[in-house]
């Protein structure tokens, strides 16, 4: 027990020394100089003491890493961590509860199940729901997706064994380009043809059209093939985009196509005391992806896949003696879920609930989504930048465009724009695509970001942008008068 508590005495020491000094995202070491450090440790040569592989653990990783609580980090769907989870994170680590069978975790499995239950009522689901934590959104869809191809198989063969093959040829998953990229990855691991997700036309704005989505459901079926499932998403990755939920579902419902809601970035509305609305309809979906470790601000991973119809968790059911057999008296979440081994992540939801509670998450999540609603603004009123649309949730495209640079010079510009600021350290963001051309993306999801830092953001992107302009670039030349 002493050297437990010295150990966790000390990590927390080094943890809160760097938290206290570090003043920037990164440090802005490059990457040959992070590799040869990591290198020239010597794994076959132990340094024998706690203490000292902590000060170099401290001096390798700490040093270096990549803060998401410092304010000017506006890159990617990374939160800074609600504290109470960090209590338990110490908790579940050290006890080291396994939730895969009751036998190795008891209340952690029942506390688990409890979670499960309070998230299918905030969407809205009977209590005929159920699910299981997953290790994030890409686990997520891939497992509501599975369910959705069990239970279209199933439906398509009549249960007759031989004809699987080829039904699975014959299935269909559509959604749209803006879906996030896990849904085409499940595809392939679900043993989908190449060609199995169809695109469905977004209404100019990065939703999903209703009226499309109903003409790809039965240009799929005219083909002799079957919709498997829709996504929609509730919140896109790249504009925060929220896909007409009701008018999807009750599409779904009319024509029997599983639909699955990826709200992994979006679930946060759940708790929001202003913008609920939003998402209005999730209750249609059969299977919903809920990131807790994104907009509920918890560390990594925490996150679920919630079903309406708790049945269909059987599709994943497989019994073995030693481990969970059919005649089992108690609840074993093997039985539903994709992993065997499995931490107690929703130990970190439950203290934060208890002691923050679900109000003031989602307050916390109101704020960034009013801070993106104030950067639109900023960067609409500087003639520096151009910015893509209005934010749904809290991103925000946007790039470095003074009104003498052509448009192709600023697809060559973004790039190395965001690198130089991330070789600095100082501010991190994000970019992509968009309608062919490069952007810069804040990404809000810090409570503690202010307009102010947002500020500083724009005028370290403005110097760095002027600096290559000015020295690296042939064309075009910076104008004299170019504000720095």
């Amino acid at each position: 027990m002493d050297g437990y508590l010295s150990g966790v005495g000390q990590a927390a020491a080094a943890l809160g020394e760097r938290i206290r000094s570090v003043r920037q995202p990164f440090s802005g070491a490059t990457l040959p100089q992070l590799q040869a450090m990591v290198n020239d440790i010597d794994l076959d040569a132990p340094l024998g003491d706690t203490a000292a592989a902590l000060r170099e653990v401290a001096d390798l990783y700490l040093d270096h890493a990549i803060w998401f609580h410092e304010p000017t980090y506006v890159a990617h769907l990374n939160c800074p961590v609600a504290l109470p989870a960090l209590s338990a994170e110490v908790l579940l680590a050290a006890v080291n509860s396994s939730v895969d069978t009751y036998d190795q975790s008891t209340t952690a499995t029942l506390i688990e199940r409890r979670l499960i239950d309070w998230t299918a009522a905030r969407i809205g689901f009977g209590a005929g729901a159920d699910g299981v934590f997953t290790s994030g959104g890409t686990q997520s869809n891939l497992h509501g997706l599975l369910l959705a191809r069990e239970e279209a198989i199933d439906t398509a063969t009549d249960g007759i064994a031989d004809a699987r093959t080829e039904a699975l040829a014959k299935l269909r998953i559509l959604a749209t380009t803006e879906s996030h990229f896990s849904v085409g990855k499940s595809a392939g691991l679900l043993g989908l043809a190449a060609d199995a997700v169809v695109p469905v036309a977004t209404d100019g704005t990065g939703r999903m059209d209703p009226a499309a989505l109903a003409r790809a459901i039965d240009d799929v079926r005219a083909s002799g093939l079957v919709a498997m499932a829709v996504v929609a998403t509730a919140g896109t990755t790249d504009l925060g985009c929220i896909d007409p939920l009701e008018p999807i579902g009750e599409l779904c419902t009319r024509r029997g196509v599983w639909l699955h809601v990826d709200a992994a970035y979006g679930c946060g509305l759940l708790i929001s005391p202003t913008r609920r609305h939003l998402i209005d309809g999730i209750e249609r979906a059969d299977s919903v992806t809920v990131d807790y470790h994104k907009s509920f601000f918890q560390p990594v991973s925490c996150s679920a896949i919630v079903v309406r119809r708790g049945a269909t968790m059987r599709r994943v059911s497989v019994h073995a003696d030693y481990l969970n057999p059919k005649t089992a008296a108690f609840p074993n979440q093997v039985d539903k879920s994709l992993q065997t081994t499995r931490r107690f992540d929703a130990l970190k939801l439950w203290m934060t609930l208890r002691s923050m509670g679900a109000d003031e998450l989602g307050r916390m999540f109101d704020a960034v989504m009013d801070l993106a609603v104030e950067a639109h603004g900023m960067l609409a009123d500087d003639p520096d930048f151009e910015v893509a649309a209005a934010p749904t949730l809290s991103t925000v495209l946007f790039r470095y465009r003074p009104e003498w640079l052509d448009a192709a010079s600023c697809d060559r510009l973004m790039p190395m724009l965001r690198g130089r600021l991330f070789a600095r350290g100082a501010a991190i963001v994000a970019g992509t695509t968009l309608g062919g051309h490069h952007w810069l993306k804040f990404t809000l999801l810090n409570p503690n970001t202010t307009t102010a830092h947002l500020a500083l953001v724009l005028d370290l992107i403005r110097e760095a942008g002027i600096e290559i302009l000015d020295a690296e670039w042939d064309h075009p030349e910076v104008p004299a008068d170019a504000n720095v």
